[in-house]
Order: C-alpha cells, then structure tokens, then sequence
C-alpha cells in the first residue's frame, strides 16, 4: 500500500451499517411501545374483552353449561393473555407502520406503489378473516356441535382452552383470507402468471378443501365456511394478479 492510500478515508458501508442498525433499534423499540401502551390500556378491560370473546359459545350452551378455570390462577392470568393479544392485534397497524418506514428509503417509487397497497390490504383482509371467524364461524360451529353433544354431558369448558382454541381459529381464518395478497406476490415475483392461476383452479379449490379439513373444527359446517371464502378469494386473487401484470 502505498503512502498515498493510507491517508484515504474507510469505506462508507460501515457508517451506514452503523446508521441502518440504529434505526432499525429505534423501530423496534417505538413498536414494543405502542403495543405495552396499548396492553396497559386494556387491562382494566380483561375481563369483559373475555366475556366478549365467549359470547358465541355462551349461546350455544344451556342454562347449566358455563366455562370454569381448572388452574387456580387462571381466572386472572387467562384474560391477562387475552388482553396482551388483543394489544398486538390492535397495534398491527402500528407495529407494520415501523417495518414500513425502515424499509421504504430502499424502494424504488414503483415499489412503493406496488408494495404500500399490498401491505394495506394484507392488515384490512387479515382484520376480515378474524372478524368472519367471529361473528359468522363461530356461532355456526358451536351451534353445530352443540346439538350433537349428549344432554348427560355437562358442558363446561376451560376457559384457558377455549381461549386457545379461538386463537387458532382467528389465526387460521386471518391468514387464509390473505390468499388474494399471496397471489399477487407471486405474480409480481414472476414465480406464476394469472393464466396458470385460472388452470390450476380445480387443483386449488382441491386444495383449499383439504387445507379447511385440516385446520378447522371437526365438523362440515366451519370447514365450509372457511373453503368457500378461500375459493371465493382465490378468484378475486386472479383478478387482482390479472390488473398488475398489465401495469
């Protein structure tokens, strides 16, 4: 190395590793915020957000029925969760908000256009999936299951159980009615083209049943209620894949 070239300056890419990871720090930071400001929020409001979640079961089951709490502590740290949950459901606005100011200075206009609409519509489509799981899924589940149960059954269900059996459910039906995005990103990628999407349709809609057979209750009436949406969806996926790839 020559005299000249010790006296040149270090390469930029460490600075700017240096700035990238403090950013990156400061996002994470205003995310794990928003969703303890919104958690301490709801605290106060456990125990109704949980009389509230219970409701579509509460109907279905009979005067003696109700749910109870196996583990001693599991009346208090049972909705606790649930409000924790409800925290992060309801700060997904916020916490995808902080992903897309750290990753938005590295896009290209046109991906910009291409990516905000398709990161609006995942957060609007998932709030959709879980709100149809509640007031339509549910109630027609329990409802269904109920008039098979024995009348010498007490129904009395843990409400830590329950409380999960819902979160899969909400889960599963959010991220189903995300089939639409998921389409287009493939399209985009190049991976797939809206003409292969309309072939394959019999292989989807195949697809979709086995998928709603796997991750719903067992009973007909919740894996109809999940496949038909996702069928149903995965058209709107083709049409929506179709006005991309003209653009």
């Amino acid at each position: 190395m020559s005299s000249a070239d010790a006296h040149l300056p270090p390469p930029p890419d460490a600075p700017r590793l240096l700035d990238h990871l403090i950013e990156l720090r400061a996002r994470l930071l205003r995310g794990a915020l928003g969703v303890i400001v919104a958690f301490v929020a709801l605290m106060p409001f456990a125990a109704k957000l949980y009389t509230l979640l219970a409701h579509p079961l509460l109907k279905t089951l009979p005067q003696s029925g109700h749910l109870v709490a196996t583990d001693p502590a599991g009346g208090f740290f049972v909705p606790m969760k649930l409000a924790f949950m409800t925290a992060l459901f309801v700060s997904a606005p916020w916490l995808l908000y902080q992903a897309w100011a750290f990753v938005a200075p590295g896009l290209y206009k046109r991906e910009k256009r291409v990516a905000l609409p398709l990161l609006v519509s995942a957060v609007l489509l998932f709030y959709l999936g879980c709100a149809f799981a509640y007031f339509v899924v549910l109630p027609a589940a329990f409802g269904f299951l109920a008039k098979f149960t024995p009348d010498v059954v007490a129904q009395t269900p843990d409400i830590g159980k329950y409380l999960d059996f819902v979160s899969v459910i909400f889960l599963a039906f959010g991220a189903s009615f995300e089939l639409p995005v998921a389409l287009v990103i493939l399209v985009l990628l190049g991976w797939v083209t809206p003409a292969q999407l309309r072939e394959w349709r019999g292989y989807a809609i195949v697809g979709i049943f086995v998928v709603a057979a796997v991750i719903t209750p067992p009973d007909v009436v919740s894996q109809l209620m999940l496949a038909v949406p996702m069928c149903l969806l995965y058209e709107a996926g083709i049409v929506a894949s179709r006005l991309v790839a003209r653009r």
